[in-house]
């Protein structure tokens, strides 16, 4: 006689269980992972930045190499000038550079009798012409007197071969607030 099978029926998976053992997994985890501390996300290089003081004196008047960067009358040129206040040490760093300062480019300012040189564009003269300075003087200060309305990239230029000649302390001319 043929036994007669029982239909199959579907089996059934009660989840309740598999879900608490999912939370407790999930909790031990969260429990005993190890986060990254302070010390490891720190960086792991230092950066030394130069110390700044907010300096309301005047410039000095003797010893002194500035930077001018001004833009022309009719807005369309920048150009970069050099004017050194000491006589002897002026002298000396236009001996040194002799050939290499074309002979149109040395002007007297106006307002004053100490001659510049309009450097223009030419960052490889305004390098030389800081190297001399320093090479004749190393106690020369620096200034960088530049237009309010120039691009930075001038003065950060300026900056680039002041900081190449190792001459990173300088001062940047500035007007006085509400003038």
């Amino acid at each position: 006689m043929a036994k007669v099978k029982k239909k199959r029926v579907g089996f059934v998976i009660d989840m309740t269980p598999m879900v608490d053992i999912l939370f407790l997994l999930l909790i031990f985890f969260m429990f005993t992972a190890k986060f990254k501390s302070e010390a490891d996300s720190a960086q792991k290089f230092l950066i030394k930045r130069p110390q700044t003081t907010a300096d309301t004196t005047k410039i000095p008047d003797v010893d002194l190499a500035i930077i001018k960067i001004a833009i022309s009358k009719t807005g369309n040129d920048t150009s970069y000038h050099y004017e050194v206040t000491d006589f002897e040490n002026r002298k000396e760093i236009w001996t040194r550079c002799e050939g290499k300062i074309p002979n149109d480019s040395l002007f007297t300012a106006m307002g004053g009798p100490r001659p510049q040189i309009n450097v223009g564009k030419n960052l490889d003269l305004l390098n030389l012409l800081i190297r001399n300075t320093m090479l004749v003087r190393n106690s020369t200060k620096f200034a960088i007197d530049a237009d309010k309305g120039l691009d930075w990239r001038w003065v950060n230029n300026a900056m680039d071969k002041l900081r190449l000649n190792l001459a990173t302390t300088f001062n940047y001319v500035t007007d006085k607030k509400g003038q």
